[in-house]
């Protein structure tokens, strides 16, 4: 077995603790820490912190960490005699010799998947001056070869102070899409949870983005409206949308942990959430509400009830529909099983209802639940879907 030379062995860089589901195989690089913002109700992350401008050195010293340990992965490489590539070889022999390195082993399987995606973090680098961003971006695709994709997270309310040449700029030099937690289109629900945004600055935001060429996520909070404002939630946050048409809506059901303002919203009786069932039919009243569009819709999170209500606009919209009202048509007793499946991550589909053997599992689970806890079953449901927060 190798060893790492020694003035590579504490080779390190920094990086934030979260990041979409879609860049799950992208390279992590931190540039900003934390949320500048960091008032949003529903929100259970970076609460306890301060945020913070990474200065330039910092970010660049990060970068050239990372492509010194890309150096040194291409030795080994060539050592194994796989002339540079990251084969599963050189993967096994990277996490044999940097045991003590967590580093070299994310760089590695960046390297393995070959993606070439990166991920600015945290929840709103765009803050820092386009002047700033462009020497960093600049530098990062110079010193590591092989990018494909630069992504950041961004708040519409910065984005909406952004000048569309700022961020063609932007866009020219390798940041190419944007991701934004939109949440709601409702001004009500907006102002509720404290986003610090509203139904306009979404739009002028995101229409800013699409202009200067960039590909926008623009994220959905379904459930974010409660009872009280559920109708309001879908049909402004559809508004918003079709005035914006992102090249993805992707929806981010709504959970309450303990530890987010909003739950003592709930405790207060100020908030009264949407059980699962309310809440597909609330993405109902969203989806037959977007017109016009040419976005794809995903669900790309355990969070959501029903994963397979995806697709393109206009084309998909009735597929969707059908998967929605195919649920809501099942009798209670289906419902349930399905979300206990769901919920306790047996199930991905509902033509997992019709796997036997993975059918029989969860209904006696089901069974033991309501033996042990009669009555409880829901509350019981409810908790397992908080584990994925």
């Amino acid at each position: 077995m190798q060893k790492l030379p020694n003035d590579r062995t504490q080779l390190c860089f920094e990086q934030g603790p979260i990041r979409p589901p879609s860049e799950a195989k992208s390279l992590l690089i931190r540039f900003t820490r934390n949320c500048p913002w960091n008032k949003c109700t529903f929100c259970p992350i970076y609460k306890d912190q301060k945020f913070s401008r990474r200065s330039k050195r910092e970010i660049k010293g990060d970068i050239d960490a990372i492509s010194e340990i890309i150096s040194s992965i291409r030795d080994i490489s060539e050592s194994l005699g796989e002339k540079g590539k990251v084969t599963k070889h050189v993967l096994r022999e990277v996490w044999q010799i940097s045991a003590s390195n967590r580093y070299y082993r994310t760089v590695a399987m960046w390297l393995y998947y070959g993606k070439g995606t990166v991920f600015i973090q945290d929840a709103n680098s765009l803050i820092l001056p386009t002047s700033e961003l462009l020497d960093l971006l600049s530098y990062l695709t110079k010193k590591i070869p092989g990018i494909q994709r630069i992504t950041s997270y961004a708040r519409s309310s910065t984005l909406a102070r952004r000048s569309v040449e700022e961020l063609s700029e932007l866009k020219e030099a390798g940041l190419d899409r944007i991701h934004i937690g939109l949440e709601s289109g409702s001004d009500t629900a907006l102002k509720f949870v404290q986003k610090g945004a509203t139904a306009a600055k979404h739009v002028a935001a995101g229409q800013r983005v699409k202009k200067a060429g960039m590909s926008l996520s623009e994220y959905i909070m379904p459930g974010l409206g409660g009872k009280r404002w559920w109708k309001e939630h879908a049909l402004e946050t559809a508004n918003v949308l079709n005035q914006i048409n992102p090249d993805f809506i992707r929806l981010r059901s709504l959970r309450v942990p303990p530890h987010t303002p909003l739950f003592q919203d709930l405790m207060a009786g100020r908030f009264v959430p949407l059980q699962d069932d309310d809440i597909v039919q609330e993405i109902r009243l969203l989806v037959q509400s977007l017109g016009g569009i040419t976005s794809t819709l995903t669900s790309d999170h355990i969070m959501n009830l029903l994963e397979e209500v995806e697709g393109k606009f206009p084309e998909d919209k009735e597929k969707m529909m059908t998967v929605i009202d195919h649920y809501l048509s099942l009798p209670a007793n289906e419902k349930l099983l399905f979300r206990l499946g769901r919920r306790g991550g047996a199930f991905r589909s509902l033509d997992d209802l019709h796997n036997l053997p993975l059918r029989h599992k969860i209904e006696n689970a089901l069974s033991c639940m309501e033996h042990e806890n009669p009555g409880q079953i829901n509350d019981i449901i409810d908790e397992l879907g908080n584990q994925y927060i």
